[in-house]
């Protein structure tokens, strides 16, 4: 099989990502429907998440591009603005030749590797200021009444857990084996000495102390994992001293499953 470079095109603001490829699809569905529950139930999404894309929308841009009217005689109803209209064109042009650039590079450069560049160009793409951010694919998804445990695997040895609410799950659509980043805050990591420690924390990553930078205030940890990925913490200078840390001592890091925020690759 032939495999080929495509991407995803975002327009963002100094405030967010402000357009992409579900939010045209729900433009262009208003457009054709003249109703968000309707347009919402064909992208598909939920109503709450659409009403919601809608007034980010509306907040972010110059001009509104969605007019909404609610009740009334004929029951309400909701339409593209002219400004909206511009937007879904001028989106879908630059998509288009955002693709005719893709296919291009498919031609220079083969299929050999394509799936690996694609994805490696992906990650690279976003910018966090979350020191830890691992990509892996969904391993388990468990359902609870109001959040859902997601599970991610990062290598063959270990898994990260996050709770996310239904909402966001849906509107993510995270299944299994849905590509996804983890981002974790480096203050959010705690270290311990103990190879076994007894903890409530859902995430336990074993490795060992690769790098110690001594800040004026704090010290920045890195711990390496048997599968060469990294775990950074960022600890006051007393925690090392009491954790006797050196370079090449073994250390678990912990975080909790609710300081795991997840983003999607799609």
């Amino acid at each position: 099989m032939t495999a080929a470079l495509q991407g995803r095109l975002t327009l963002d603001t100094a405030a967010g990502a402000f357009l992409g490829d579900q939010r045209v699809r729900l433009l262009e569905a208003i457009a054709t429907h003249g109703s968000i529950s309707q347009a919402a139930k064909a992208v598909p999404m939920s109503y709450k998440a659409a009403w919601d894309a809608i007034d980010a929308l509306n907040n972010m841009a110059d001009a509104p591009l969605v007019s909404r009217s609610v009740g009334g005689h004929h029951g309400g109803g909701s339409k593209l603005t002219e400004h909206g209209r511009q937007m879904v064109a001028m989106f879908r042009a630059v998509e288009r030749e955002h693709q005719a650039m893709l296919d291009r590079l498919t031609e220079i450069g083969g299929s050999a590797d394509v799936r690996q560049i694609q994805s490696l160009l992906r990650r690279m793409s976003m910018k966090t200021s979350a020191r830890n951010q691992f990509a892996g694919r969904i391993s388990g998804l468990q359902q609870g009444a109001v959040s859902v445990e997601v599970r991610l695997k990062i290598d063959e040895e270990h898994e990260i857990v996050a709770n996310v609410t239904r909402e966001s799950a849906e509107s993510m659509q995270l299944g299994l084996g849905t590509e996804v980043l983890a981002l974790v805050k480096s203050s959010s990591v705690i270290l311990m000495a103990d190879p076994a420690p007894r903890s409530s924390a859902r995430n336990q990553l074993c490795g060992e102390v690769s790098c110690i930078h001594e800040g004026p205030v704090n010290a920045e940890i890195s711990v390496a994992l048997p599968s060469g990925k990294t775990v950074t913490a960022v600890i006051t200078h007393d925690s090392v001293a009491h954790l006797g840390l050196e370079l090449g001592m073994p250390v678990v890091a912990l975080f909790k499953a609710s300081s795991v925020i997840l983003a999607s690759l799609d």
